[in-house]
């Protein structure tokens, strides 16, 4: 069985492994997508990219994200980046801006330097499938680690649960681990949610936030694309239209990331995104990924 190949790449510490489709001689099963992202006795990763040929050519590409949990999520803010600037370094395509389909949607990425680009997520919304018994704007309470938790629903593809604590200190002091899946799983969020936990830097100035994400099918990650501006949207909603910001820089444990929210919360998205190396799965290791279910 023929060696495949793939790319690892990496956005502010959060890392995916990018396959194209063709290139394999099997479906990616989450029995696989678990092995090849495993710590150890994979190749270990965040998360597993998968590239295929644009069913519609108004895109350059059809995306689908995977966690290493095997489930699918609908998008990633970082695992888009690296897949957008692949595309390019790869010659899928040679424009500076175009789109690619997701399971939430197109997306409508700009090419903005050699590993940067700005990508337009579409307009965030505060009720969604994802929070069936939520109100219009979103706000809710669960309950975690003995604590009533209040936060605010931000969909952006993908369901994100925003929590604002006071101080940077109260953030750095948050155990996510133990707190973190008990909210994840919690019966109002029928396909689990995304959580962020942030705090304005300085304390109660608008436009610089510090987060830390907890995230769906992975657990605290150094960043996430979709968790900071669902942070980002929480944040700027908290001032009202008057005196909210336009644009707020995330502070994550793997580096910054730029959210541009709109009155209308459209959001655009700016950041980079890196090769690591790329590789051939051994035919040994490629034999046991076409033995597992």
């Amino acid at each position: 069985m023929a060696a495949i190949r793939f790319e690892k790449w990496q956005a502010l510490g959060n890392d995916y492994l990018i396959v194209e489709r063709d290139e394999l001689p099997f479906a990616l099963t989450p029995g696989r997508i678990r092995r090849l992202c495993e710590g150890h006795f994979g190749v270990f990763a965040d998360g597993v990219l998968l590239l295929s040929p644009a069913a519609d050519p108004a895109h350059v590409a059809d995306l689908r994200i995977f966690n290493p949990d095997g489930s699918e999520a609908e998008l990633s803010g970082n695992g888009a980046r690296e897949a957008i600037l692949y595309l390019r370094r790869r010659g899928w395509t040679d424009s500076d801006s175009f789109s690619i389909a997701t399971a939430a949607g197109e997306i409508r990425p700009r090419i903005t330097g050699p590993d940067t680009c700005a990508v337009d997520m579409g307009r965030a919304s505060l009720a969604s499938k994802d929070f069936p018994g939520g109100p219009e704007d979103g706000r809710g309470a669960v309950t975690s680690g003995g604590r009533l938790w209040s936060f605010r629903h931000v969909s952006i593809g993908n369901p994100q649960c925003a929590i604002h604590v006071g101080d940077e200190r109260q953030l750095t002091a948050l155990d996510l681990a133990e707190i973190g899946p008990d909210i994840e799983g919690d019966g109002q969020f029928p396909n689990r949610t995304n959580v962020s936990w942030y705090t304005e830097l300085p304390a109660g100035r608008p436009g610089r936030i510090r987060a830390r994400i907890f995230e769906r099918g992975v657990g605290e990650t150094l960043s996430s694309g979709t968790g900071a501006t669902g942070a980002a949207v929480a944040h700027a909603l908290e001032y009202g239209p008057a005196l909210a910001p336009a644009r707020v820089t995330v502070v994550l444990d793997g580096g910054e990331l730029e959210v541009e929210v709109g009155e209308d919360l459209q959001v655009n998205l700016t950041g980079w995104a890196r090769p690591v190396f790329e590789g051939r799965l051994s035919e040994d290791f490629t034999k046991e990924l076409h033995e597992t279910e």
